[in-house]
């Protein structure tokens, strides 16, 4: 929706902000704001932690030079703002749709956004390689990275923290602290931020003392200097329990309100001067201007279209249960029986479906806050001191922990079970958490079976199979809505290795895997009318693999392999390998992800151009040859 005399249909980039003043700039904030709840209303998108994060992304925009100088964005699904201020004003209505903008921020989409984000805790690192650079160069661009206090708290952006004292390389970090992430943020550092945040005696003090310097004229190099010199006196004098950047050698600002352009704007600029490293601690409001999303927060963290008047959400559903809601309850009933079992999940309590589960068995839930790499090393240690750990994480971070699932899992032979929660395409947050690789990278270490349920029974029964075997095993399901069968209330456990044919066929045999098996039986029923008569196999197991199906599909005139994977190294080409072995010489067609990244969209849309629906699939059959006539 665009209304004639609005400052922001006057914003073609960042250069055209320095040309209004504080006032004018919140006008814009506020004009920013009715555009991302207009456009969300019919797109969905992250809202919430975008509306917190307006006045924080103008002001520093309006004092920095992009793209000469470079913000860099942790997460991204705050940086709606940013979008509209460089250049994508006009696109923003397109947002998280099939080829239009990507809802987090994109290194292919334009010059103003710095890397590609999606996946939490990387920004200091990338910002403090790029300020690197630029020193190195001679350059005086400036750096800016903006992170969350749920971010801030994973493992990276520790390791990054204590590079960045260390080699006092210049450039501003924003922390932006809303005291939330997907689900409310959890540990030691979140705590720590809650007392500065508490801590009256030390904002006023530290306020005062950077007033006065602000004035002195020498403001930037003061600042770096009272951050060295007086963090062993006024820092312990007025916060007993010390402040952890400065510990790290990073100055460190008092927390300013997140939401008054005129500080921000004048505690950027001041910082921007600095010769060493400054975080900014600035305190927003997730969903600040829009009453249901400050309510709640976390349901607009991620949402879908909504009645903008009432927030509700308006999209129209089948009725079916998610898979995620699915898996949620089924851990909760097995873990009525079984009380070794524990639920642990890397800030993402309500995103895996574990809220109920948290309030059933509080004792035996875990949120480790953003920390993949530490949530699975402890459920090892959880598995050796006897307990049954389920870790529930996305396809997409749970890449993060590969080391941990070989060498702490696999390697002892852990009896952990990974939930992973959005295999295959997710859709609208596009390639950064597509969960394309799991397959590939679970299939490849030894110990671990891997188990793809094809609707919501079979994944009922999968967790029940995971659970009463040794060692470790993976149970891989994908996002939205499940298929309509019925669930179990007395699930079963599954023969290892064994499949279960779904339809016979004698002239082409489907060899699918978890949600491909409905595409497969739609691309059957579409040969039957053609005269081609498919087999359609749910294979179940991504490892160990059925040979002895392979081996019958090898019968057929081709067989066919449909996973909602990479098909570089996946499970296809494990088949294929398999046909090799018995000296099989069957023709064969491979479908799945192709090798490149897969953009945002809906999902039917991405199988339809990706080949993966069941007309599709149909269609390469008959464009084999090997039935003409």
């Amino acid at each position: 929706m665009t209304d004639k005399g609005r400052i922001l249909d006057m914003i073609e980039s960042p250069a055209d902000l320095r040309v209004l003043d504080d006032e004018q700039l919140q006008i814009l904030c506020d004009e920013i704001r009715a555009e991302m709840i207009d456009v969300t209303s019919r797109t969905g998108g992250h809202l919430a932690s975008s509306l917190g994060a307006v006045e924080l992304i103008v002001a520093l925009h309006s004092v920095m030079d992009c793209p000469e100088d470079s913000i860099v964005f942790d997460v991204g699904h705050q940086a709606y703002a940013h979008k509209m201020i460089t250049g994508r004003r006009k696109a923003f209505s397109t947002l998280r749709q099939l080829d239009g903008i990507s809802g987090f921020t994109s290194s292919g989409e334009s010059i103003y956004d710095a890397h590609y984000s999606g996946h939490a805790s990387d920004s200091l690192s990338v910002a403090m390689g790029l300020a690197s650079a630029r020193a190195v160069s001679g350059s005086r661009k400036r750096v800016a990275a903006v992170i969350g206090d749920a971010a801030l708290g994973g493992g990276m952006a520790f390791e990054a923290l204590n590079h960045i004292g260390q080699e006092q390389i210049p450039m501003l970090i924003v922390l932006n602290d809303n005291e939330m992430s997907i689900s409310r943020p959890v540990g030691a550092l979140v705590r720590h931020l809650g007392r500065l945040r508490a801590t009256t005696n030390y904002r006023t003090a530290r306020d005062t003392l950077q007033d006065v310097m602000a004035g002195s004229g020498l403001a930037g190099q003061k600042l770096v200097d009272f951050g060295r010199n007086m963090k062993d006196s006024m820092k312990h004098f007025v916060v007993p329990h010390s402040m952890i950047f400065e510990q790290l050698g990073i100055t460190c600002t008092a927390p300013i309100d997140g939401h008054d352009i005129a500080a921000l704007r004048e505690t950027f600029a001041l910082c921007l001067r600095s010769n060493g490293p400054v975080l900014v601690h600035v305190v927003t409001r997730k969903g600040e201007g829009y009453a249901p999303a400050q309510d709640n927060p976390e349901l607009f963290h991620g949402v879908g279209p909504f009645d903008i008047e009432s927030g509700m959400p308006a999209k129209k559903c089948s009725g079916n249960p998610t898979y995620t809601s699915v898996f949620g309850a089924a851990l909760g009933a097995e873990a009525a029986n079984d009380h070794s079992i524990i639920a642990i999940t890397a800030a993402m309590k309500d995103g895996v479906g574990l809220a109920s589960f948290a309030e059933r068995f509080p004792q035996r839930f875990v949120d480790t806050g953003i920390t993949e790499e530490h949530a699975v090393a402890y459920a090892s240690g959880l598995a050796a001191g006897g307990a049954k750990p389920v870790v529930a994480i996305y396809s997409t971070f749970l890449q993060r922990a590969l080391d941990q699932i070989v060498i702490d899992v696999a390697l002892p032979k852990r009896n952990v079970v990974f939930a992973v929660d959005r295999g295959g395409l997710v859709g609208d947050d596009g390639a950064t958490h597509n969960g394309a690789f799991d397959i590939v990278y679970l299939r490849m270490v030894p110990n671990m079976r891997v188990l793809i349920p094809s609707d919501e029974a079979e994944l009922v029964h999968a967790l029940h199979t995971a659970l009463s075997l040794e060692g470790p095993v993976a149970v891989r399901y994908p996002r939205g809505e499940a298929e309509g069968a019925e669930v179990p209330s007395d699930p079963v456990v599954f023969e290892e290795g064994k499949s279960a044919v779904r339809r016979e066929g004698d002239d082409v045999a489907i060899l699918a895997f978890g949600r491909m098996v409905h595409q497969a039986l739609e691309a059957a029923r579409i040969l039957q009318e053609q005269g081609i008569q498919a087999r359609v196999v749910d294979m179940r197991w991504a490892k160990p693999l059925d040979t002895q199906a392979i081996r019958d599909a090898a019968a057929t005139k081709l067989v066919v392999t449909v996973e909602e994977g990479v098909t570089e190294g996946g499970v296809g080409q494990a088949i294929l390998a398999e046909l090799s072995h018995m000296g099989e010489t069957v023709p064969s067609l491979v479908l799945g992800i192709p090798d490149h990244f897969v953009e945002h969209g809906k999902v039917p849309q991405l199988f339809e151009r990706l080949g993966l629906d069941g007309a599709s699939i149909a269609a390469s059959i008959r464009q084999t040859g090997l039935f003409e006539g």
